[in-house]
């Protein structure tokens, strides 16, 4: 349990951190603009927490704890890079799917963000539980 905790927490961290780097970098200069009165005035928190509490924990069960029953950091990794890129062109697509007016551009920046974030909490995840609760 240990493990888990110590992985979950690690990927979350640095998910979130990371994450609210390139949301508050990227506001400005490719969703705002883009987007325009789609989004919010402001970020409804709630469901913001909701989202991070409940895809740190999939980094966790996808990612990190596979890796952590063989494979090691490129598993992890690479599990991490994968489930990035279903879950963020889920939404990605999905929405250029069905809403007005839906920019390329957003669903590509965020389908590769999606890649890199998960994949940097999946590596932060695994090389904590690897070097702490073992």
């Amino acid at each position: 349990m240990k493990t888990v905790i110590v992985a979950y927490l690690a990927a979350g961290l640095v998910f979130l951190i990371a994450d609210a780097i390139w949301l508050t970098t990227m506001a400005g200069t490719l969703y705002r603009p883009l987007l325009g009165d789609k989004l919010a005035p402001q970020v409804h928190v709630a469901p913001a927490i909701a989202f991070y509490l409940i895809y740190s924990a999939g980094i966790v069960f996808f990612a990190v704890l596979p890796a952590l029953a063989g494979g090691g950091l490129s598993k992890a990794a690479l599990n991490g890079a994968v489930l990035g890129l279903v879950a963020y062109a889920t939404y990605d697509l999905t929405n250029h799917a069905t809403l007005r007016d839906w920019p390329l551009a957003v669903t590509l920046a965020d389908m590769v963000w999606g890649m890199v974030v998960t994949t940097a909490g999946a590596s932060a995840g695994f090389l904590a539980a690897r070097n702490i609760a073992i």
